[in-house]
């Protein structure tokens, strides 16, 4: 079985947004496309230092590389006024090649291809006007699922390798770019349109041996307006595989989680405001909570358009992250790209502060800068505290290539001989990375 602070992992899901998604149409007419996709991503990383999350890796550094390539159709098709069919069914071949990563998750020798995608739906059209366009959504088989900004869901992307428990969690590498996002089994039922009043009713389930192969069932409701999105979620975790659980993960088994979130502008055009709260309820242990606030500020009248934010985060002691990833950008929810993947605090037992600053040269150019402060909160349970900076860039080249380099230099207080992660001494650790990402 995973250790207890395996729990607070997930892997960092790649930056491709849905507005550089693209698509090659096989077929058209008037209401029915059949598109091919394909989606390649690679990154190569070095870390001057290992952690001891994995309690395989020795002091020194790791260099290594990850790639995967997703392919596959999708398809809508009209349904006589009465709505939209729609769907797709991917394949995804992924890898780690090198050392493996920092904290020891993959070993380098990782290969595996298995479907990703495989869904069907329907949308309702303007069938229920009283609902807005496409009022009632509903959708089953194996995808991806985010739920708010993915504080608490953002997809199955948990991708551990060989480097644990002789392989037994093993999902085919890619840890960083979380190439295996979908969730194997759902059912989910979304009412209302795109304004206004909306909700969303959701079974899902896991095959993820990482996260227990947990089962849950998901209801959010949400306002959503120009100035602003306004949410309520609930979360019963009602099922977890024993044979694979932590025993913290043990105690997903009838956990409730609530939470309340906004998001928006609150009607001011340069503002963006941000925070959640959420509340675990673990049903013979203890209650749980996180939650952030955050503010930012784009100067839309200055050259280059800077932006700049200050974000507050704090995570209890016990507190489950569940299915959290990557949405916003960098930093969201990876706290930190060495303490946020290889080293901790993983999004528990801490307060963590953010600062992030980017401008805008090019209009396919952002660079920034981001720096995390980590203060642990019991230290009981291990120390985590420290601080890291990250320099970096978003380069959309075109229409389907993207490079993003990344350069983070993390000094943690202590040692692992001391309490902390960091293989055999505190020193500053000089991380590096590079990712190439396209799509047709």
């Amino acid at each position: 079985m995973l250790k207890s602070p395996l729990l607070r992992l997930s892997t960092l899901a790649l930056m491709i947004s849905a507005g550089h998604a693209s698509a090659y149409e096989l077929y058209a007419d008037d209401d029915s496309h059949l598109n091919a996709t394909l989606e390649a991503v690679f990154g190569i990383f070095h870390s001057q230092e290992n952690y001891a999350l994995s309690g395989r890796l020795d002091q020194g550094s790791s260099s290594w590389r990850e790639g995967y390539v997703k392919y596959g159709l999708s398809f809508d098709k009209g349904l006589a006024g009465v709505g939209t069919a729609y769907g797709a069914a991917n394949m995804l071949s992924s890898g780690t090649w090198g050392d493996g990563d920092a904290a020891g998750f993959t070993d380098g020798s990782e290969r595996t291809t298995k479907f990703e995608d495989a869904y069907l739906g329907w949308r309702s059209g303007k069938l229920f006007d009283v609902l807005g366009e496409d009022g009632v959504d509903l959708s089953f088989g194996r995808q991806n699922i985010v739920v708010g900004d993915g504080f608490l869901i953002n997809g199955d992307a948990l991708n551990l390798g060989k480097g644990l428990a002789d392989g037994e969690f093993n999902r085919g590498g890619a840890y960083w770019l979380a190439a295996r996002k979908a969730f194997d089994e759902t059912a989910v039922l979304r009412i209302g349109g795109k304004e206004g009043w909306r909700g969303d009713l959701m079974w899902l389930k896991s095959d993820n041996r990482a996260q227990a192969k947990t089962e849950m069932y998901v209801g959010t409701l949400e306002h959503v307006a120009e100035e602003g999105t306004v949410g309520l979620t609930y979360i019963d975790t009602t099922d977890v595989d024993e044979d694979f659980a932590s025993p913290a993960q043990l105690e997903r088994d009838g956990m409730k989680t609530y939470s309340l979130r906004a998001t928006g502008n609150a009607g001011v055009k340069d503002l963006f405001l941000s925070g959640e709260y959420a509340k675990q309820d673990k049903p013979h242990t203890s209650t749980e909570d996180a939650w952030y606030l955050e503010a930012g500020w784009t100067f839309s009248d200055v050259t280059w358009s800077p932006y700049v934010s200050y974000r507050y985060s704090r995570f209890s002691e016990g507190y489950d992250t569940l299915f959290y990833g990557f949405s916003r950008g960098f930093g969201t929810w990876f706290q930190g790209e060495v303490a946020g993947n290889y080293a901790g605090p993983f999004n528990s037992n801490s307060r963590i502060q953010n600062v992030k600053f980017t401008v805008s040269p090019l209009e396919n150019l952002t660079v920034g800068a981001m720096y995390f402060n980590f203060d642990t909160i019991d230290r009981n349970l291990g120390n985590t505290d420290g601080h890291e900076v990250d320099l970096y860039a978003e380069w959309h080249v075109n229409e389907h290539l993207s490079v993003m380099p990344l350069i983070g230099l993390f000094q943690p207080d202590k040692s692992a001989d001391q309490g902390g992660t960091q293989l055999g001494n505190n020193d500053k650790n000089l991380y590096s990375q590079v990712i190439f990402a396209t799509t047709f």
